[in-house]
């Protein structure tokens, strides 16, 4: 195949809600530009995209698949996205290198909450959206029904370039308003003839071409000029109008398709390559400093990895999309993240599975490579000469965690290198072993996720493991002050061991005075005169505040660093439950040493056990970690979703409704969000989805921690 520049190559993005037909209308691509000789289908899996095993099992997209096709000597990179929400990391890796989305929706059901939900996705990345109404052959289609849902709910305006004859089974024809011609379809294999609009159509499609005229002109004062002078536009001008509106993100043109019979494919494909904006149109390429880069074949190279997987037989492949200059075989790039020098050893431009080997791509193109040494999704490979690395991909927060475990214990091992890979392969799915919680966690976008992730790893490798609850990861912390004192003393023949140490502790809070004086139960006022400070972040949150107030060398200051080992100690084990302890003050005050058997040893155990007698009279309370949760549902499910929050312990903190759903945020603890996926999907009939990022922690109520302490009093029992 040719090489193609800047100008002559489209990358496109296909999005849109479950079932819309993606897969489809890439095969119906692909096929147009004569990549594959013949189409195949979801239902018999023998099409480019949805190429593995768990997606011909499940019948669905879940992994994007990078494909080309060329049409009017021009090359159009296509990455077909799943439509579930689940997956929603392939969208957000695909938006980085595609620079115009095809947005599909399904005739019989028009705007989704899947719709909702990409929409939402491509104007945080501010990309550009084509609409097509796909599956126009459908019994139940309704193209008016359709376009209404979509103008009654999308942020960018439609406007339709086309509209069908007739829809349902017998769907064979369209009217394109920009050429001002009908196309009727002969056969399935897009073989098309260009007609005169018939009379009876006419009228609709003059009214629908001026409003497209209107509408192009709004976007350029020069057109708009134009179009006052002469009452209407060339297709040029209308193009133009078009192409401005678009990249702004002002308006979305919509057509019409059946991509299972090719009915349409050829004119979306030639007005992506007249109209959508193309790498030296479309926004600039950002460095980490913020540098813009410009799709330049004549200057040093620069490639971004947006995509990784690892394939049997074959190894790591790693997809890019060339920023600037030229990728050439044999060539030696640099890894600016790791400092490491990568060999292409061959290149390939991607059609599904099958990959066409070139010898070249240039700026603005999308292709792979094959074992590379280090490089991963994110990373930058460019010419030593000329370093530089782009601003990477922010992939969305997990919303759904479990605990695994290997049914069989020899599997450990092996399922944590697994666990690892998919991790590589995709960026949204989150691996680590918690010291704190003694469990490996697994996090994603939903529990079909973690599920199809599963599923996958026993399919391939004959390994089987649970998921369960994972542990809360809580904290402890202290209401009110306190104080003890501890006598440590061991004589066993010899030297023998001696520490005492008095201390007081209180909460920390930010800003809160220097210690001077305290009312101390049973003590009445203690007043201490601050020697040292030493302040610290905590690993796991929060602080620790340690204050040295020691008069006349009752402890020598040698042994301060061991009682605060001690104290640290302790508050890693948590004193209440075995979780960390946080936000504390701890003023040592007084004590006593042995001339002789005084060491570093008997203050770190005097300290530990004085904290711990101290944390247990300050009142207490175990905190839990507070999730801040938005909810996205259609209005009609509000009052089973809101119920169910509150049944959860969450604080609802606002509501708004936003054509046609409702969006609810709360603060709810992570310990009731277990599951909230299924539960959600299932009081929604699939229809609403959620995003959750942690807040803060808080202290648990009376009666929470009432049960918390007695399991873990329970199993420290055991």
């Amino acid at each position: 195949m040719k090489n193609y520049s800047a100008k002559e190559i489209k990358n496109i993005v296909l999005i849109g809600a479950p079932g819309t037909g993606k897969t489809t209308l890439a095969e119906a691509m692909a096929f147009e530009g004569k990549v594959i000789d013949r189409r195949g289908s979801v239902e018999t899996g023998n099409t480019l995209s949805d190429n593995t095993d768990i997606e011909h099992e499940y019948k669905r997209s879940i992994y994007s698949t990078i494909l080309f096709t060329e049409f009017m000597d021009r090359k159009l990179n296509i990455i077909d996205c799943p439509g579930s929400d689940d997956f929603c990391g392939s969208l957000f890796s695909a938006f980085k290198v595609g620079d115009v989305g095809i947005f599909l929706f399904n005739a019989q059901n028009g705007w989704e909450v899947g719709s909702e939900i990409q929409a939402r996705y491509a104007r945080a990345l501010n990309k550009p959206v084509i609409g097509v109404i796909n599956q126009l052959d459908a019994d139940k289609a309704s193209f008016e029904a359709a376009y209404e849902s979509i103008k009654a709910a999308s942020r960018v305006k439609p406007v339709l370039v086309q509209y069908p004859v007739d829809q349902g089974a017998g769907f064979d024809a369209f009217i394109d308003v920009l050429l001002m011609k009908m196309y009727r379809f002969k056969d399935h294999d897009g073989h098309r003839e260009e007609l005169d609009i018939p009379a009876e159509e006419l009228e609709r499609a003059q009214a629908l071409n001026k409003e497209l005229v209107e509408m192009a002109a709004e976007h350029d004062e020069a057109l708009m000029e134009l179009y006052f002078d002469k009452g209407t536009l060339t297709q040029d001008d209308i193009r133009a109008g078009l192409k401005i509106g678009l990249s702004k993100r002002e308006l979305m043109p919509i057509f019409c398709t059946s991509a299972k019979r090719d009915i349409g494919t050829k004119r979306l494909m030639e007005f992506i390559i007249n109209v959508a904006p193309g790498p030296l149109k479309a926004p600039k390429f950002l460095s980490v400093e913020g540098e813009q880069i410009d799709a330049d074949a004549e200057q040093p190279a620069v490639a971004f990895v947006f995509k990784s997987q690892l394939e049997q037989h074959i190894g790591e492949i790693s997809y890019f999309r060339v920023i600037r200059g030229k990728l050439a075989e044999g060539a030696e790039l640099l890894n600016p993240r790791t400092g490491n020098k990568e060999k292409i050893s061959q290149l390939f431009a991607v059609a599904g599975k099958n990959r066409i080997k070139v010898t070249e791509l240039s700026a603005g193109d999308i292709g792979c490579t094959v074992k590379l040494k280090g490089t991963r999704t994110n990373d930058t490979l460019c010419a030593p000469s000329s370093p530089v690395r782009i601003d990477p991909i922010v992939f969305p927060e997990p919303r759904y965690r479990a605990a695994v475990k290997a049914k069989e214990q020899n599997d450990e091992e092996k399922l944590g290198k697994l666990l690892n890979d998919a991790k590589y392969e995709d960026p949204t799915i989150l691996v680590d072993y918690s010291k704190e919680l003694k469990q490996t966690i697994v996090q994603g976008q939903g529990e079909h996720h973690l599920n199809i992730l599963r599923s996958r790893i026993l399919s391939e490798n004959k390994i089987a493991f649970d998921y369960t609850a994972p542990r809360i990861p809580y904290r402890e912390t202290i209401t009110r002050v306190a104080q003890a004192d501890y006598r440590h003393k061991k004589q066993s023949g010899g030297a023998g061991q001696f520490g005492e140490v008095h201390m007081i502790v209180e909460p920390y809070a930010e800003g809160m005075p220097e210690p001077k004086n305290y009312k101390v139960p049973g003590r009445g006022e203690l007043v201490v005169n601050v020697k040292t400070k030493e302040e610290y972040d905590l690993p796991w949150g929060g602080k620790l505040q340690f204050y040295s107030a020691i008069v006349g060398g009752a402890i020598d200051a040698r042994f301060m660093p061991a009682i605060l080992k001690g104290i640290m100690e302790k508050m890693d084990e948590g004193p209440l439950t075995g979780s960390y302890a946080r936000d504390i003050r701890v003023v040592v005050y007084d004590g006593k040493m042995h001339p002789v058997d005084s060491n570093e040893i008997s203050f770190k155990l005097a300290a530990r056990n004085a904290f711990k007698e101290a944390f247990r009279n300050a009142g207490p309370k175990i905190m839990e970690p507070i999730y801040s949760v938005e909810v996205l549902v259609p209005s009609d499910c509000m009052g089973a979703v809101m119920s169910d929050l509150q049944n959860r312990r969450a604080m609802i903190e606002g509501m708004e409704s936003d054509k046609g759903f409702d969006r609810l945020n709360a603060r709810v603890p992570l310990a009731e969000l277990y599951r909230y996926s299924t539960t959600l999907s299932s009081l929604t009939s699939g229809s609403g989805t959620y995003s959750m990022k942690f807040a803060s922690y808080e202290q648990v109520p009376a009666d929470v921690q009432e049960k918390l302490l007695k399991a873990y009093t329970d199993t420290d029992e055991e």
